[in-house]
């Protein structure tokens, strides 16, 4: 830490010339913890771990030139006069909902492929996604990026943050909200929530656990967005993730509800991989 200015160095540590940013240590962190977790949870479910690790290899790579193309499309007009700059990640510029739709497209083409129940899978990844966002979001704090409007100190200390947490929300000698500080704790409380509820036998239906990551990031990413300095916007009117995330909260709940109507009922979380099973027996003998 420099100790005079009170600023973190987003440079975790040096191998020779190679400089390790904080942001990309972080990042790493929350992948495996996904993964890590993701995988026992499968092999709880009936589903084989490994195809959580295979379905990574080819969901993550996806993901990141999903939120980079996201981003690059939402600004268009600077990256058409710049295009040089359209691979510069480096300078910034990924946009989680872009990761989160292009992973989420990858999960659904293997699990065709390996005909696994594609909302089972779902629900085994979301919560331990919104971990990830959890601890994803302190790169953003390490690089002091991703904050919000100016504020006091004063304002931040009533918040009772740590002294570290105030020093590096101060930028060129102006406070900023800590928004990463506010969607990491949201998501951290969503994230406990979920998985308390997904354990209780016969409550969620498969897809619900999805369903609930959805609605509760897309309820708190909505205001938060609103806080924040950095947002892309549609033709000045609205935040791309405001609208984003108001669509995606109401296909949410029309879905939950569509779904509870399908007979024959859609299968419990807990019962995993059983009714598949089951049906697969049941063809067999017949």
């Amino acid at each position: 830490m420099n100790s005079f200015l009170g600023i973190i160095d987003p440079i975790a540590f040096s191998l020779g010339p190679l400089e390790i940013y904080w942001y990309g240590v972080i990042i790493a962190l929350s992948i495996f913890s996904a993964i890590f977790l993701s995988t026992r949870e499968a092999e709880k479910r009936g589903i084989e771990g490994d195809h959580v690790v295979d379905m990574a290899l080819w969901a993550l790579p996806i993901a990141f030139i999903g939120a980079r193309l996201y981003y690059v499309l939402f600004e268009l007009g600077y990256y058409l006069e710049n295009p040089g700059q359209i691979l510069a990640i480096w300078n910034g510029g990924i946009a989680i909902y872009g990761g989160l739709i292009a992973g989420g497209l990858t999960v659904y083409w293997y699990t065709k492929k390996k005909s696994i129940p594609i909302w089972l899978m779902l629900d085994i990844l979301a919560p331990n996604v919104l971990l990830a966002q959890a601890i994803g979001r302190w790169g953003n704090f390490m690089n002091q990026e991703a904050h919000g409007g100016e504020i006091t100190r004063s304002f931040l200390e009533k918040l009772f943050l740590p002294e570290f947490i105030i020093n590096q929300m101060e930028i060129n000698g102006v406070y900023y909200h800590p928004t990463f500080l506010y969607e990491s704790l949201w998501s951290l409380a969503g994230f406990i929530l979920i998985i308390v509820l997904r354990n209780k036998n016969h409550l969620l239906r498969q897809g619900e656990v999805t369903l609930s990551y959805v609605l509760w990031y897309s309820f708190g990413r909505f205001f938060i967005e609103g806080l924040r300095t950095d947002s892309l916007w549609i033709f000045d009117l609205i935040r791309v993730s405001q609208a984003l995330s108001l669509v995606f909260f109401v296909a949410a709940i029309y879905l939950w509800i569509h779904r509870r109507g399908d007979y024959p009922p859609v299968p419990y979380y807990t019962d995993g991989m059983k009714q598949q099973k089951k049906n697969k027996l049941s063809k067999k003998s017949k």
